[in-house]
């Protein structure tokens, strides 16, 4: 039995998923010999998901998406580093109910891509997904010693409001590091940076973006992209239609200025973790997330799981806190059943606030059904 599980969001990381699946399975089948890999797609829970996994916790002092100091963490094992924007420029850094869709920033994205360096990184996994920022990564790059004046020669304010003041952009300075290691950009979107299905039309109104705010970082982001066309060449331009130039808030564009290979989230994690070794042995795979909808189908933990669980042959299925998808578009997707929380416990604030216990009952229905 393998469980690799992505979080539920709101109630148990990935760690907790595992260790709730693993007792109620062990109810019904003491013996029951399972391996726990939590999972994620490079979004929040990176790092734990990494730790998990056996990589080193390192821990360090970088800017908050407001400027304001906090601590953030990173993974290392060997040469290689899982560095998650999130925990230094994610919304979880937001005073609750504070947001700052034209003013927070990535600088502290880049002091921790700087520390995975510093580390003696060769190969970095730049996860990138919850961001509280909107500034097409001009802040990370700052922190990586980029230069952005407006036109006096100062430097723009903060966020990707302030980006409507650039006037020219100094990428020269660039950390000489960068251009030794190999920088992976994983995500689970592959919006372009600006547009209709840009990062702020899609998702500036999460981070608190006003139809007008929405409509001015839109406008700052493909000023900034014009800027750095002049500064670098017509690979600017070409990295901001890219896919995956729009995640966590146009990021994904700074992280391919700096020669990022966009992937998968959840296929780069995967190689990771180790899912293919754990894989060989198991011959039951029980993934998931707190929602199984949409979205999941669009690169999100379990359908990663269950396509590479698929292709080897093994059976999938899914725990969750609700599902939103009909059983056909799960076995489409390799799921041969989920198991909700709201099938046992329709209340779903009560799911949310008791969601080990009754994930655990979850778990052992699951058990009578595949097990006994």
């Amino acid at each position: 039995m393998l469980i690799a599980a992505d979080k539920f969001k709101g109630s148990l990381t990935a760690v907790q998923v595992a260790e709730r699946v693993t007792a109620g399975l062990r109810r019904v089948v003491p013996d029951l010999p399972v391996e726990a890999l939590p999972v994620a797609d490079g979004g929040d829970g990176t790092v734990d998901a990494a730790v998990a996994a056996g990589f080193e916790r390192r821990e360090v002092r970088v800017a908050g998406p407001l400027g304001d100091e906090v601590t953030a963490a990173f993974a290392l094992r060997g040469g290689t580093a899982v560095v998650e924007m999130a925990e230094a420029s994610g919304l979880q850094r937001l005073p609750a109910g504070v947001f700052a869709p034209l003013t927070a920033s990535t600088y502290g994205s880049g002091e921790l891509l700087r520390a995975a360096l510093d580390a003696g990184a060769r190969t970095i996994v730049f996860g990138v997904g919850g961001s509280a920022t909107t500034d097409g990564g001009a802040g990370m790059l700052s922190a990586l010693g980029a230069r952005f004046l407006d036109a006096d020669g100062d430097p723009v304010p903060p966020g990707g409001g302030g980006l409507s003041e650039l006037a020219s952009a100094d990428l020269s300075e660039l950390d000489p590091r960068l251009g030794s290691v190999e920088l992976v950009l994983a995500s689970d979107v592959d919006n372009p940076l600006t547009g209709p299905k840009g990062a702020p039309a899609v998702y500036g109104p999460q981070k608190g973006a006003s139809p007008d705010d929405v409509e001015s970082l839109d406008s700052a982001l493909a000023h900034y992209a014009k800027v750095l066309e002049e500064a670098v060449g017509g690979k600017a331009a070409e990295f901001a239609a890219s896919p995956g130039a729009g995640a966590a808030g146009g990021i994904g564009f700074g992280a391919l200025l700096l020669g990022a290979r966009f992937r998968p989230g959840i296929e780069v994690m995967l190689e990771v973790l180790g899912f293919a070794p754990a894989l060989e042995w198991a011959d039951l795979v029980i993934t998931g997330e707190g929602s199984l909808d949409e979205q999941t189908l669009h690169g999100k933990a379990p359908a990663g799981v269950a396509a590479a669980a698929r292709a080897a042959g093994k059976e999938v299925i899914a725990v969750c806190g609700r599902v939103a998808l009909p059983p056909e578009a799960l076995g489409r997707a390799g799921i041969r059943r989920a198991y909700p929380l709201t099938e046992l416990e329709p209340d779903v604030a009560k799911c949310i606030a008791e969601a080990g216990p009754i994930l655990e009952r979850v778990a052992e229905h699951i058990g009578r059904d595949f097990l006994v």
